[in-house]
C-alpha cells in the first residue's frame, strides 16, 4: 500500500479508533490499528473483540493494500509530525510501514492484516435512522446511571428498545434509573430490545461529531452485535445477554409531593453540599418546606465531623406536605447536570420511597433515585 494523507486527518482518525485498542490482550494484533485502502479512502480500524471502531479519512491512494501496526506507537509518532502531508509506504515482504513527513522518516514493524479480526459487513439500508443530536442527548441522559460493577454485567449496559416510531434507552445501577426516549422519522419494522454496553454508547457519542447528521443503527440477525454507521465512521459492539429490570415496573405511578425548582439553583446547592459530603458517605438532606402565601423553600444541607457543614436555601413551589429526605449528592448532581430546562420537578412520597426528577415540560426524560437512610 502507498498512500498520502494529511497529518491532521491521520491524527484525528487515530484518536477516534484508539479507544477500541486492547492494551493488555494475549493477541498482539489487538494492540494494533489496521490501515487499509478502501475505495479511494484510508480506513483505520481497531478492536478489542467486544468493541470495534473504524473511520475513513481522505487520502491519495497510489497502491492498494493493508497492514496493522502498533496503535500507540503510530499515534505518538503522528502527533509529533509537522502539519504536512504524510507518506505511508507498506512493504509486505518484511511487514513494515515507512512513515515519511517533511524531513522525518520512520519504519514501523507491523503484523499482517490477515491476522486482524474481520469487521462485520452490513447493509446500511437495513438500519434504523437516528438523528445524531437526539442520540447524543439520550446517551448523556442515561449512560451515567449504568453500573460500573463487573459482577453485574447486565447493569453495565443500556436497555435499548425500538418499538413503533420511538427509541427508548434505560440504564440503572440498582440505586437509580434513567429513561429517555425520542421519536423516529419512520416506524421500525419489528419491535426489538437489546442491551448495549454503556461504554460503547459513550464512545459512539464521542465520535459522532456532526449534530446535524444522522446515523444508522443495524442489528444483524443472530450475531449478538449492534452496528452504528456514520458518514465516515462505524462502531461495532457486542451485546450483553441477560434480563434487564423492567423500567415500567420500577417507575412509581403517583406522588404526594410535587416541587418545582430552578435547575441551576439546585445544581449549585448540590455542588456546594458535595464539597462537605464527599468526605463522608455523600449524604445530603433535602428539607422541603411549603409556604402558605409565599413560595416554599428547599434547604439543602450536608454535615461532616471532619470538614464541617453547609446549608443552602432555595425558593421553590411545593405542592404537598413538608418532609425531609436524604440523597446521595453525587447521584443527584449527575442527573441535574443533564437536565437542560430552566426548571425541574422533584416528586416524592416520603423519605423512604424513590423520588422522580424530571424536566418541566419534557416528558421524554425521567430519572428515579432511591433515598438514603436518615441518621
Amino acid at each position: 500500500m502507498k498512500a498520502s494523507v494529511s497529518q491532521q486527518q491521520l491524527a484525528q482518525g487515530l484518536s477516534i479508533v484508539s479507544r477500541a485498542v486492547s492494551p493488555r490482550s494475549t493477541l498482539p494484533v489487538l494492540a494494533n490499528v489496521l490501515l487499509a485502502s478502501d475505495e479511494g479512502r484510508l480506513r483505520l480500524s481497531a478492536t478489542n473483540l467486544e468493541l470495534g471502531i473504524s473511520c475513513w479519512i481522505g487520502a491519495q491512494i497510489q497502491e492498494e493494500g493493508s497492514i496493522t501496526v502498533p496503535a500507540r506507537l503510530l499515534a505518538d509518532l503522528v502527533s509529533t509530525l509537522p502539519n504536512d502531508t504524510v507518506q505511508l509506504n507498506v512493504n509486505l515482504n518484511n511487514c513494515t510501514m515507512t512513515v515519511r513527513c517533511g524531513s522525518s522518516s520512520t519504519e514501523i514493524k507491523g503484523i499482517d492484516a490477515q491476522d486482524f479480526p474481520p469487521m462485520p459487513a452490513t447493509d446500511i439500508h437495513e438500519g434504523v435512522q437516528i438523528k445524531v443530536a437526539d442520540f447524543k442527548e439520550m446517551v448523556q441522559q442515561v449512560a451515567f446511571a449504568a453500573s460500573s460493577d463487573e459482577a453485574r454485567p447486565v447493569l453495565q449496559g443500556v436497555l435499548t428498545t425500538l418499538a413503533g416510531n420511538e427509541i427508548t434507552m434505560a440504564a440503572t445501577d440498582g440505586f437509580r434509573i434513567s429513561v429517555s426516549s425520542v421519536a423516529l422519522d419512520e416506524p421500525v419494522r419489528k419491535a426489538t430490545s437489546i442491551i448495549i454496553p454503556a461504554r460503547a454508547l459513550n464512545e459512539l457519542a464521542r465520535i459522532a461529531a456532526d449534530p446535524e447528521g444522522t446515523m444508522s443503527m443495524i442489528i444483524p440477525s443472530g450475531r449478538g452485535q449492534v452496528v452504528f454507521r456514520l458518514d465516515s465512521a462505524e462502531l461495532v459492539s457486542q451485546l450483553i445477554d441477560g434480563n434487564f429490570p423492567d423500567p415500567k415496573a420500577i417507575m412509581p405511578r403517583s406522588f404526594k409531593s410535587h416541587t418545582i425548582v430552578s435547575t441551576s439553583s439546585l445544581l449549585k446547592a448540590c455542588k456546594q453540599a458535595e464539597i462537605i459530603a464527599r468526605n463522608g458517605n455523600n449524604v445530603v438532606r433535602f428539607s422541603l418546606q411549603p409556604g402558605n402565601e409565599a413560595p416554599g423553600q428547599i434547604e439543602v444541607s450536608a454535615q461532616s465531623e471532619e470538614t464541617g457543614s453547609n446549608e443552602t436555601m432555595i425558593d421553590a413551589n411545593i405542592d404537598g406536605p413538608g418532609l425531609v429526605v436524604a440523597f446521595n449528592v453525587r447521584f443527584m448532581r449527575e442527573v441535574l447536570e443533564v437536565i437542560k430546562t430552566p426548571n425541574l420537578v422533584l416528586e416524592i412520597n416520603d423519605h423512604k420511597s424513590p423520588a422522580r426528577v424530571q424536566p418541566v415540560g419534557d416528558e421524554t426524560f425521567q430519572h428515579v433515585i432511591m433515598p438514603m437512610q436518615l441518621g
